[in-house]
């Protein structure tokens, strides 16, 4: 199979892991952040130390992609490339929003209530104010409709609520619960996008030979980035 390192920064959580042949075999994450610039290279430091001294070799570094935090998965991004020239391995680009069905996929949230067989996933992810980042997938992880910037309101996912039951999650999810106001709306709190749940995205796509080009590749950022004036300070 495949030896992968896996960086996730596209939230406040910094997650870093190694997977060998479909299992995780080293984990590290932070949840206090944002400190990626301060916690990354340290996790790295330490995955890469604990493959040397197992003589793992790797095979790719996989990374999360966006959409998400500007800074984020610039400073992620950032340190796959720098991984991948200085190794010469390949890089994995996985998409945010799919990395965060993984967990519910498998089940793993606790006190999740068993997905409907004709469920449809909807992560999201915080951008401002009434607006996410959001897809919808089936339970194939399959696009229903593909990632965009969406200004909630109560009519915006009502298609396919009037259809299916619709499983909201992720950061961005929590303030839009009172808005989606339907009988079909289930929510599910706590769910990260975290490096330890990249294996099984990063694994199909380096099986089907889906690795980017490392001195071309940016992150999906989805909208272009805006500078804030500092504020006067007298």
């Amino acid at each position: 199979m495949s030896t992968i390192l896996h960086i996730e920064t596209s939230t406040n959580a910094c997650s870093v892991a190694v997977s060998e042949d479909t299992q995780v075999i080293f984990q590290q994450e932070d949840h206090t952040g944002p400190n990626h610039a301060e916690k990354l290279g340290t996790f790295v430091d330490e995955a890469l130390s604990f493959t040397d001294n197992h003589a793992i070799p790797f095979d790719a570094v996989a990374v999360s992609c966006g959409p998400g935090s500007y800074t984020g998965l610039r400073i992620g991004v950032s340190m796959a490339k720098g991984i991948c020239y200085a190794r010469d391995l390949k890089l994995i680009a996985v998409p945010t929003l799919e990395l965060l069905c993984v967990p519910v996929l498998l089940g793993k949230m606790k006190d999740m209530e068993e997905l409907e067989d004709d469920a449809l996933l909807c992560p999201m992810l915080d951008a401002r104010r009434m607006e996410v980042y959001a897809a919808i997938y089936d339970r194939a992880l399959r696009p229903v409709r593909e990632t965009g910037a969406d200004i909630v309101d109560a009519n915006t996912y009502r298609e396919y609520l009037d259809q299916h039951p619709v499983y909201f999650f992720g950061n961005g999810a929590g303030k839009c619960m009172e808005t989606i106001n339907h009988p079909n709306v289930h929510y599910i709190d706590g769910v990260e996008p975290l490096a330890k749940w990249m294996q099984p995205l990063a694994d199909r796509r380096w099986l089907n030979g889906q690795t980017e080009d490392v001195a071309y590749f940016v992150p999906y950022y989805l909208k272009d980035f805006v500078a804030k004036m500092p504020k006067k300070l007298i």
